[in-house]
């Protein structure tokens, strides 16, 4: 297990991906040999809960759900925002530019890639909604919720959604992931583009691992501890 004591530079020798998580942390490459404890003093960050979300997206037989769910919604929603953003940002637009230079070098093969850019598209459009609605309702509502339960007014909590909705309604996005994969896997030969082939293949099968750790975070910490904080206000009296 990572602990506080361990170098900042270790973390990523011990698993390279980790490099996005440092990244929606704020942490920046070039941290020398500083510990994890004096990275993260020196980035004002909670050092229990960057070791907590190190650990869980390092291992993954590693989930402490409780020790998490002790941590502040607002400190989980941050964390998850920046997901989104890395996703937004960096992510998507570079498996996309593979697959544009894919195309452009493919020559008699080029409707054949052009139909996987369209498959990704629409795989891309609707991980933007799942983002949008995931950031313009859930995280607002979780947060009220929190400054709510903080407060003890019941008034606040808006009345017209519950937590649990978001569990029944939450999309399994990894699903159209498997199959953009599985055309690459099985139906497009890479024939001269092998190299660019498995790096497009590599990005997605990160992306898929960060996904689910992404989506164990919301249903498993984020989700119960709200749905808690509601069950709680909802028997105060106004």
């Amino acid at each position: 297990m990572i602990t506080k004591e361990f170098k900042m530079a270790d973390i990523i020798h011990l698993n390279y991906q980790t490099v996005s998580v440092l990244h929606r942390f704020g942490i920046e490459l070039g941290f020398g040999d500083k510990t994890i404890e004096e990275v993260c003093a020196g980035n004002s960050l909670d050092t229990d809960f960057f070791l907590e979300i190190i650990n869980a997206f390092h291992d993954k037989d590693y989930f402490p759900q409780k020790r998490l769910q002790s941590f502040s919604i607002t400190l989980t929603v941050n964390y998850l925002k920046k997901a989104h953003e890395d996703y937004l940002e960096d992510k998507l637009p570079y498996i996309e530019k593979m697959i544009d230079q894919l195309i452009s070098g493919s020559g008699k093969e080029t409707a054949k890639f052009k139909l996987l850019k369209k498959f990704f598209r629409e795989y891309e459009e609707e991980f933007i909604a799942h983002l949008k609605r995931e950031d313009e309702v859930v995280f607002p509502y979780a947060l009220s919720i929190e400054k709510a339960f903080m407060e003890k007014k019941k008034a606040d909590i808006p009345g017209n959604y519950s937590m649990k909705n978001f569990i029944g309604e939450h999309s399994d996005i990894e699903e159209k992931l498997t199959d953009l994969k599985n055309i690459i896997i099985k139906y497009l030969p890479p024939v001269g583009h092998r190299k660019l082939f498995n790096s497009i293949l590599t990005e997605l099968f990160t992306l898929e691992k960060d996904l689910i750790d992404h989506s164990r975070i919301e249903e498993k910490i984020l989700a119960p501890k709200v749905i808690e904080m509601e069950k709680y206000l909802s028997g105060l009296t106004s």
